[in-house]
């Protein structure tokens, strides 16, 4: 994704070397050599001393493994492999050298050097599996989503004589807001899609659920301030503060309990920043896009004492992190995050911690409510695997059926 050949520089020193010989058979003026090598030479000075502060690239970055010499990995080749791909990786400048090569790509083909990522109307950025989803490209057929939301209404009543709620939060997609904007590639007639199925089916079978898919969609031209942002992937911070009130406001509801509620009293407008502008900062180009103005509240959770805070236990895709992160947790007396059901959070913030290491019978007996969250790309894996253990965990003769 992010590959720039360091061999490059060594073939360069090597035609220089040819250059500089006395019965060169090209004459370069000395100067010119002098400048060349000051070019080659410079980022093997900035690897050493590091003279320049340069920016991090965005997105998923694995920092490479430097390579230690034994016999094993020199006679194996290991060695050779994993050193030419840390230096490949860690040559000095190379942030601004991929940096400016992505923007070329993308100033004269519009071609997002990115993972999963395509360029819409008017520079509107997508990640593909969104489109795919809205256009029913993914979608996992009738009989598989109507057997696992089945499974789904099952456990809601199970935990429901338990005096604990199971809740399905259906989060908003950028494809479905934004389909005007679509590539050329998916501009094509509409299939079912797994989240149209899923909606259906939670309505029809009356499982807990709230649907900010289409909440989002019906205030896309009513909301004072924008939901989704043109750089951003996932719903914007002021939409991320919609959907934190409307959750309390509904455990509330469900519970028949007094929850400490968000508020805030003053909101910032300027360009996106952070989740707002993640897909842009995944481009890893030298322009930084202008937009329109985002909205991004001072957002506060009420401290009365009196308030009933019940314990919260979340599974979801990214799409939580944004709240989880402005401290929706500071409702709760005990709250956890599952990321795609693997990692635990906040014990996997020091050291991680995967769920396959808990109890899932003692883990849902500490919690009141569940909240199983994903948005329209990622609902053929909703639950990652939650919805079919705590099934078997509450009918063990049945299984999956």
């Amino acid at each position: 994704m992010h590959q720039f050949d360091y061999s490059l520089w060594i073939q360069s020193i090597h035609l220089f070397s040819i250059l500089t010989m006395k019965h060169s058979p090209l004459p370069v003026p000395k100067l010119l050599l002098l400048i060349l090598l000051a070019v080659l030479a410079l980022p093997i000075i900035q690897v050493k001393y590091h003279l320049i502060e340069l920016k991090p690239l965005g997105g998923a970055i694995t920092e490479p493994t430097r390579a230690y010499l034994n016999p094993q990995d020199w006679f194996s080749g290991n060695y050779q492999e994993i050193q030419e791909k840390y230096l490949n990786d860690k040559f000095g400048f190379r942030n601004f050298l991929v940096r400016l090569n992505n923007q070329i790509a993308y100033t004269l083909f519009r071609k997002a050097k990115a993972n999963n990522v395509l360029t819409g109307k008017e520079n509107y950025l997508f990640e593909e599996s969104y489109l795919q989803a809205y256009c029913g490209l993914d979608y996992e057929g009738y009989d598989r989503i109507y057997r696992r939301m089945k499974q789904l209404k099952t456990i809601q009543d199970s935990l429901w004589v338990r005096n604990k709620n199971l809740i399905v939060v259906f989060a908003a997609g950028k494809a479905s807001f934004f389909p005007e904007y679509f590539p050329a590639k998916y501009t094509r007639q509409k299939d079912t899609s797994n989240y149209e199925t899923h909606a259906q089916l939670a309505e029809a079978l009356h499982v807990d659920h709230i649907d900010f898919n289409r909440y989002f969609v019906n205030q896309k031209y009513v909301s004072p301030y924008p939901l989704f942002g043109q750089f951003g992937i996932h719903w914007s911070y002021y939409g991320m503060c919609l959907v934190a009130d409307s959750l309390i406001r509904y455990m509330e509801h469900k519970r028949h309990i007094d929850m400490p509620n968000a508020y805030w009293t003053e909101i910032e407008l300027h360009q996106p920043r952070g989740g707002d502008y993640d897909i842009g900062n995944g481009l890893n180009i030298l322009r930084h896009f202008k937009s329109y103005d985002m909205a991004y509240p001072n957002i506060r959770f009420e401290s009365d004492t009196n308030k009933t805070r019940p314990s919260l236990l979340v599974i979801s895709d990214s799409f939580y992190w944004g709240i989880y992160d402005f401290g929706f947790t500071q409702a709760f007396q005990n709250s956890h995050f599952w990321f795609y059901n693997h990692l635990v959070f906040p014990e996997s913030h020091t050291c991680p911690v995967e769920t396959s290491q808990l109890d899932l019978s003692e883990e849902i007996s500490r919690h009141d409510v569940i909240i199983l969250m994903a948005t329209e790309a990622t609902l053929s894996n909703l639950g990652w695997g939650f919805i079919e253990k705590a099934y078997d965990l509450f009918h063990p003769q049945t299984g999956n059926e």
